[in-house]
């Protein structure tokens, strides 16, 4: 039971560290002030619920691992994050589209978490949706902001929600852990999200006036721990102080 939780807990935890990292980067880069504070905040409330999942985790794998060794001790492939999340911020449009396809799943996810049979698991899932609902918000706004402004906004706006999609897929991928997690009540399976993600998303596209777009093939491998080339130079900068001086702490 201990394994199986702390497998799962994983996956949520490095979800929401590399999300939180990711948005760290724009701090002092966004296209607004307004907006650098926004994903700066939405950054810190990512590294807050990584810190709730990863301390759980750690409690159940037994090892004497706390977050920060589960953060920062860890090598490439032991990272379990979808690789959505970890898709280079890129332009403006890239990191709302990359947002935009993640906070639908977050929402629906810790909704469903949220009736877990595992107490402190449901009260992580409570604290984090509240926090979820507002990036949702966020997100789905600017696209609806982007795709219905102007030409050129548009035309970028659905050129970054193309280059999300093929990634889209492995956030709900059905598996053997998810699978015991669901019929144990203290887990979901990500598969049975899908058709109320499929609803949501495809309302805002409307009201952002975007055509839908198939993905021509489906990348997975974060959840196997087999990442992209550029999760290794994030991953080498957010744990660079931790492994040139192991164990300092603030």
């Amino acid at each position: 039971m201990g394994n199986d939780r702390f497998n799962y807990l994983l996956r949520a935890g490095d979800d929401a560290l590399i999300l939180g990292q990711q948005l760290g980067l724009w701090t002092g880069h966004g296209p607004a002030i307004e907006e650098d504070i926004a994903l700066t905040n939405i950054g810190l409330d990512q590294i807050g619920q990584a810190r709730a999942w990863l301390t759980l985790a750690g409690r159940f794998e037994g090892a004497g691992r706390d977050e920060d060794a589960l953060a920062f001790m860890r090598d490439t492939h032991e990272f379990r994050n979808a690789l959505l999340v970890e898709r280079p911020n890129g332009n403006f449009g890239d990191t709302i589209a990359r947002h935009f396809f993640y906070d639908n799943y977050a929402v629906l996810w810790l909704e469903a978490m949220c009736d877990s049979n595992d107490e402190e698991m449901a009260a992580i899932a409570v604290k984090a949706l509240k926090e979820a609902r507002y990036h949702l918000q966020h997100s789905a706004g600017w696209v609806i902001r982007l795709g219905d402004g102007t030409l050129e906004s548009k035309t970028r706006m659905r050129a970054s929600l193309d280059g999300m999609w093929p990634y889209v897929a492995e956030l709900f991928d059905p598996s053997e852990l998810c699978n015991r997690a669901a019929s144990e009540g203290w887990g979901v399976d990500p598969s049975s999200l899908l058709p109320a993600w499929d609803v949501a998303v495809d309302a805002v596209l409307r009201a952002a006036t975007l055509d839908r777009s198939a993905p021509p093939h489906a990348i997975r491998g974060g959840r196997t721990g087999e990442h992209t080339e550029s999760f290794g130079f994030m991953l080498a900068e957010m744990q660079f102080l931790q492994r040139a001086y192991p164990g300092c702490d603030w």
